[in-house]
């Protein structure tokens, strides 16, 4: 009788353990998944804005109370072995793998706090369960072997503090993130290093990329490739907040920012309607224009239309389009060319770039000087319609260099045209047109045409539904960038033949939907 109850019991007692440890996998997994997903992580914490100390377990409280997906620190290794968080090597003064912990603790943070321990840090962190720990392991200034021993003292304290569901590790040392894949390998990895492709980082097993914004700004296919193979995508550091839409235009999973306030704002503002990039030249290259997305407009070609301009716009000439020090220049000259005085450049998109509904981006800084008329517009790519105006003509921007601190957005239609002196458009002051870049921006949608310069609202156009006379704006338009010379609107005040050349140079173009 008594083996029966002791082996009941054994069996007992097997069966809770069985039970306890698929309560724990069920944990784990429900953990895993409350994480937040709105992609926000805060560069050393949220500090900026409330002027807390980088790295600070107030700075980490601070963007958990925010919401955002993850807060990054950095984490070096004393002299006594201790897991500190500071960003630099040095500590006021003390250079940490040179210094024991009891030195350090010393001195405080500007706000009273002492240098934060990992272990610390992780307590606060895993709190909660919404904001993950973004771990950057920085690499010994002593050599690979303490960097080796600074991933394996990392790990050991993330298991026994049973963190590993709030860490993403990340690093510039390749090495470091070896070694954590040796000693975890369920363990996130993301290499900041920015000279491996998100394949090459595949094969290694590394779960993601986290670049510096200009390396994907270069290498611009590098996170659709990494979609392709399933591998996670940050950037850093963001706080331009026309960066910030671009690269979430690019569907990038993570972002870093000093400014994840902004950012979140940002993200709540387009949980109704995103705009995803679907073309762009960022002209990072040297030569002329794109062949695969750019075309040219030619008087030769097209003899008819035109402005009575002074110009023959010439094809694959580099002296009038070329691409370098990552900007597009349509140059004019005072040169015979053909059967006028002047040369220009005009590049379109058709039949490499048509869109019906879009938001259209473009970065420019415009000439002056009386004569010049650069445009950044749209036309119908099928002429459903018949010819202009009845398919219709959006400007998105035009300016004229004998008043160049004014550009104007003009929609053109059967009904509405200039030269029916109906056309409906309007200026805005810009007095900073010709010396320094700014973003002209279409946002083209069913209903409505906007304008914007800058983000600033400034023109809207809005859909009569009574007819393509007033709105032809239902079929797919192409874009044009061209600098004109005279004509009707840039001759007015004749042409100043002492200026010239004339550029409109572009920093990049972005076609969204």
């Amino acid at each position: 009788m008594q083996k029966i109850v002791s082996k009941n019991f054994s069996v007992i007692f097997l069966l809770n353990i069985v039970l306890s440890l698929n309560a724990q996998t069920s944990n784990s997994v429900n953990l895993a998944d409350s994480f937040l997903t709105n992609g926000v992580i805060a560069h050393r914490g949220a500090w900026k804005k409330e002027n807390l100390p980088q790295n600070s377990i107030a700075s980490l409280k601070q963007a958990i109370n925010l919401g955002v997906a993850g807060s990054e620190f950095d984490v070096q290794l004393t002299a006594d072995e201790i897991l500190v968080v500071n960003h630099d090597s040095d500590y006021e003064g003390m250079k940490i793998e040179k210094t024991n912990f009891a030195s350090l603790e010393k001195v405080p943070l500007k706000n009273g706090e002492t240098l934060p321990t990992l272990e610390n840090y992780l307590k606060t962190g895993m709190t909660q369960q919404k904001t993950r720990l973004i771990l950057e392991l920085k690499s010994s200034t002593e050599g690979k072997e303490r960097s080796l021993l600074l991933a394996q003292k990392v790990v050991e304290k993330v298991n026994q503090m049973h963190a590993q569901d709030w860490i993403i590790y990340i690093s510039f040392n390749y090495d470091i993130l070896k070694k954590i894949l040796e000693l975890d390998t369920s363990a996130k990895t993301m290499y900041l290093g920015g000279n491996m492709s998100p394949v090459e980082l595949k094969t290694d097993g590394i779960w993601g990329v986290d670049y510096n914004q200009k390396v994907f700004e270069k290498e611009p296919n590098w996170i659709g490739e990494a979609r392709q193979n399933q591998i996670a995508t940050n950037v850093w550091t963001v706080n331009d907040f026309e960066k910030m839409d671009y690269f979430l235009a690019q569907g990038i999973d993570y972002m870093t920012t000093d400014e994840p306030e902004v950012l979140l704002s940002k993200i709540s503002g387009k949980k109704d309607q995103v705009w995803k990039m679907v073309w762009s030249d960022e002209f990072n290259y040297i030569g002329l224009p794109d062949s695969a997305k750019w075309n040219y407009d030619t008087r030769g070609n097209s003899y008819g239309w035109g402005n009575n301009e002074a110009e023959w716009y010439t094809v694959a000439r580099k002296e009038n389009t070329w691409v370098s020090d990552g900007t597009l220049k349509i140059i004019a000259r005072n040169e015979p060319t053909s059967d006028k005085n002047y040369s220009s450049g005009r590049i379109t998109t058709k039949g490499k770039g048509d869109w019906k509904y879009c938001k259209v981006e473009v970065r420019a800084k415009l000439p002056s000087g009386n004569g010049t008329w650069p445009a950044i517009w749209m036309l119908s790519s099928d002429n459903k319609y018949d010819g202009w105006p009845k398919s219709g003509e959006i400007d998105i921007m035009e300016q004229v260099g004998s008043n160049p601190d004014t550009v104007l957005s003009t929609v053109h239609t059967e009904k509405y045209n200039h030269i029916k002196k109906t056309q409906r458009g309007k200026r805005m002051g810009l007095p900073t047109a010709t010396t320094d870049f700014h973003v002209y921006t279409l946002e083209w949608e069913e209903n409505e045409l906007r304008s914007f310069v800058d983000g600033k609202l400034y023109f809207t156009f809005d859909n009569e539904k009574n007819g393509f006379e007033a709105w032809p704006f239902d079929q797919p338009f192409h874009l044009i960038l061209n600098l004109a010379i005279g004509g009707g609107l840039g001759g007015q005040h004749g042409i100043d033949n002492s200026k010239f050349p004339h550029t409109l140079e572009i920093d990049y173009v972005r076609v969204f939907q």
